[in-house]
């Protein structure tokens, strides 16, 4: 038997309404979601941290989360594992026909646009996952939950291959500037509107997504690495008022401030 093979037996079993566990026998796929969710963002931190047990083990854990879906599919007479396994199968040998078939080697930027190609074909043989009283758009079929930097990136790029782009990464940048003076006027506004401030606060995110869209940069992963080396720096920084026992609460931000300049020299040298 095949570890795979092993895997789904031993979740069939604690599906089991009779002899299974009670927790995963309540679970639904609303109750699942978040935990799939979860274990795909620690799958992308141990990748980060190129720890190779970690990952093996991540993987797992979200490979659980693939199983213990399908398996309520499998419940509920939708699909099974072996359907979700040949659906993406199939998906990768027609979205790769310069391998699979008869058309001739492409450029990666060729086959970039070819898969594109192939997946509004794809979608066009799909009902579209819009709200039913919009119409059809090319931006349908962006899933509302990705992470609202992901989600943004998506979209911005579906718009982008119709034409809606700033032909240049400078246009970019002063749209940026165009958005942080259109917020200040909107903080400096007396009473402040807070929804305004908020919503100019959203333009000026949708614009640095933009930048980063043209600058080749993931802008979830630009923020995960952002947070990740201020993380570490504000560490550095406890570490430097600990030398002279001090900490956070007991000094003025001058003092914060100095302690973590101190702390980004010692971690550009490390």
């Amino acid at each position: 038997m095949s570890a795979i093979h092993e895997l789904l037996t031993v979740m069939a079993r604690l599906r089991d309404p009779e002899t299974g566990c009670p927790w995963d026998v309540r679970q639904t796929y609303a109750t699942i979601i978040p935990h799939t969710l979860e274990e795909a963002y620690e799958l992308a931190d141990a990748i980060e941290r190129g720890e190779s047990d970690d990952i093996r083990d991540e993987l797992g854990d979200l490979l659980l989360q693939v199983v213990f879906l399908a398996r309520i599919a499998e419940e509920d007479g939708r699909f099974d594992f072996d359907g979700v396994a040949a659906g993406i199968r199939d998906k990768l040998i027609r979205r790769h026909p310069h391998v699979f078939a008869d058309e001739a080697p492409r450029t990666e930027a060729e086959q970039r646009h070819r898969w594109e190609a192939i997946k509004a074909e794809e979608r066009a043989a799909r009902e579209p996952a819009a709200p039913a009283d919009w119409p059809p758009s090319v931006l349908d079929n962006v899933p509302l939950n990705l992470p609202a930097l992901t989600r943004s990136r998506k979209l911005q790029s579906k718009a982008a291959r119709v034409g809606f782009d700033w032909p240049e990464s400078s246009q970019v940048v002063g749209k940026i500037r165009e958005e942080l003076a259109e917020l200040e006027e909107a903080m400096d506004h007396q009473p402040r509107d807070q929804a305004h401030v908020a919503e100019e606060v959203g333009d000026l995110l949708l614009a640095c997504v933009n930048l980063a869209r043209k600058l080749d940069v993931d802008p979830e992963q630009a923020l995960r690495a952002g947070n990740a080396k201020f993380e570490r720096r504000f560490r550095g920084l406890e570490a430097v008022l600990k030398e002279t026992d001090e900490t956070p609460e007991s000094v003025n931000f001058d003092r914060l401030e100095a302690a973590y300049q101190s702390a980004k020299v010692r971690d550009s040298q490390a």
